[in-house]
C-alpha cells in the first residue's frame, strides 16, 4: 500500500442534507461553503465576502440564527434561512465528577450517540471528542472497544462537539466586546470514542475550521491526534493537518502489541517508529506523546522500560513517555499497576532521558477516564456503582 493511500472502512455516511432539504453549514470547509451560497443565489461577486462574514458568525460568536446576524442585510438572511441550518450535536445527560471534569452524552444524526468529555486544570481546558460511533480495533484494554464500529462521524459532528463544548461553557465572545485571550477550552484531543486516522477526511476539515484563525482559532499546537498506528495516514496527517501526534503504544513487544492492540498486525512495531520518525520534522512538531497504559505483569517491566527507551532512540523520536495507570471497567480482563510499579518504570524513562508523566485519572467516577468511553446509552445514565453492581461486581 502506498504512503498516500487513504484508509477506508465500510461505513455509512450522512448526507450533507437534512431530512427538511436544508443544508447544514456546519462543517463545511471555507471553499464548500462559498460553492454552497452560490449555488443558493449568492451572487458570485459578493461569494468571498459572505463566507468570510457568515464564518465569523458561526465560529467566532457562535451564531445558530441567522436573523442575529446583523451586517448581513434583512432580505439576505431571510434567503439563507430559507436553504440552510447550523446544527450540531444535541446534548442528551451532561455528568459533572467531584474533580469539576464534565462527560457529554450528544446525540448526532441517525438517533447514535457518542461521548465527549471536558477536562478542566488550572492552566488549560481540554476537550477530549470523538471521531466514531464506536470503534473498529477491538483494543483489548479498552472498554470502548467493545462497542461495534457503526460509522464515522461527519466533519459537522466532529467541530460539533467543541462548539457544543464552548455553548455549556458559555464561552462564545461577544461582538464588539474586548478580546479575551484566556480559554477555558484551550486545547482539543482526538482521543474520545474512534481511531481518527480511520476517518481522516472528516477529521482534518473539522479540525482546519478549528484551527481557522477567523473562528475558534486554536493553534495547530494546542491540538493532539491520538491514533493506535494507522501508518499509512500518519504522513498524510503531518502533511494536511499538522497538529501534534500521540501514538497509543501500549507494548514493547508484537507479541504483546498484537493482544492488546490488534491493529498491530497490520502494521507492527518497527513499521510504526519509522513512521513516527519523520513526523516532527514534516510537521513542524516539537516531539511525540507515546502512550502507555500500566497492566500489571503484561507490560509493566524493566525489560519494557529499557525496551521502549531503545525503540525510541534506535529511531532517534524526539518523544514523551504518558504513562496510564489503567482505568479499570466492569468486566476488564487486566488490573492496573500498582503506584510502585509505576513509579519505577517511570523512573528507568526519566533517567535515560525522557519526560515520564504519569497521567493523573479525572472523571473516573463518571466513567469518563481514559479507555472508559461507551455510548450505549443505557450505560451512559448509570453510575460506575450502579453498572458494577449490575456486572455482579459488588456485594
Amino acid at each position: 500500500m502506498s504512503p498516500k493511500a487513504p484508509i477506508t472502512q465500510d461505513v455509512m455516511t450522512i448526507p450533507r442534507k437534512l431530512p427538511e432539504g436544508k443544508i447544514n453549514l456546519v462543517g463545511l470547509t471555507r471553499d464548500q461553503l462559498r460553492e454552497v451560497l452560490i449555488e443558493h443565489g449568492t451572487p458570485e461577486k459578493q461569494a468571498k465576502m459572505r463566507t468570510g462574514q457568515i464564518w465569523q458568525w458561526i465560529y467566532q460568536w457562535g451564531v445558530r440564527d441567522f436573523a442575529e446576524m446583523t451586517n448581513l442585510a434583512k432580505a439576505y438572511r431571510a434567503q439563507l434561512a430559507e436553504s440552510f441550518v447550523i446544527e450540531i450535536p444535541e446534548v442528551v445527560t451532561r455528568q459533572v465528577s467531584e474533580d469539576g471534569t464534565r462527560k457529554y452524552l450528544c446525540r448526532i444524526a441517525g438517533g447514535h450517540e457518542v461521548e465527549v468529555v471536558y477536562i478542566p486544570e488550572e492552566d488549560r481546558g481540554t476537550l477530549c471528542i470523538s471521531s466514531q460511533v464506536g470503534c473498529t480495533l477491538t483494543c483489548s484494554f479498552c472498554h470502548t472497544g467493545t462497542q461495534k464500529l457503526v460509522r464515522n462521524l461527519t466533519a459537522a459532528e466532529i467541530v460539533g462537539q467543541v462548539m457544543m463544548a464552548r455553548d455549556d461553557l458559555e464561552e462564545w465572545p461577544v461582538p464588539g466586546a474586548p478580546k479575551d485571550e484566556t480559554r477555558l477550552l484551550s486545547n482539543i484531543v482526538l482521543m474520545g470514542m474512534g481511531e481518527p486516522l480511520y476517518n481522516f477526511e472528516n477529521v482534518r476539515d473539522a479540525m482546519k475550521i478549528a484551527m481557522d484563525p477567523e473562528g475558534i482559532s486554536l493553534s495547530r499546537r494546542r491540538i493532539t491526534l491520538s491514533t493506535s498506528g494507522v501508518v499509512p495516514e500518519i504522513a498524510r496527517t503531518a502533511e494536511e493537518i499538522g497538529c501534534l501526534l500521540a501514538i497509543s503504544f501500549h507494548a514493547t513487544t508484537d507479541e504483546t502489541r498484537d493482544v492488546l492492540v490488534p491493529i498491530n498486525k497490520r502494521w507492527n512495531i518497527e513499521e510504526l517508529l519509522q513512521a513516527l520518525a519523520s513526523y516532527p520534522k514534516a510537521s513542524n512538531s516539537e516531539r511525540i506523546t507515546f502512550e502507555y497504559v500500566m497492566l500489571d505483569g503484561v507490560n509493566d517491566s524493566d525489560k519494557d522500560a529499557h525496551r521502549l527507551i531503545d525503540h525510541i532512540k534506535r529511531h532517534n523520536i524526539p518523544a514523551k513517555i504518558n504513562l496510564i495507570p489503567f482505568n479499570e471497567w466492569p468486566g476488564a480482563p487486566y488490573k492496573r499497576s500498582s503506584n510502585n510499579r509505576i513509579r519505577a518504570f517511570a523512573n528507568i524513562i526519566y533517567q535515560a532521558g525522557y519526560a515520564s508523566p504519569i497521567r493523573k485519572t479525572r472523571g473516573e467516577d463518571i466513567m469518563a477516564a481514559c479507555g472508559q468511553l461507551k455510548s450505549a446509552t443505557e450505560r451512559a445514565r448509570k453510575s460506575r456503582k450502579q453498572i458494577e453492581a449490575e456486572a455482579g461486581l459488588h456485594d
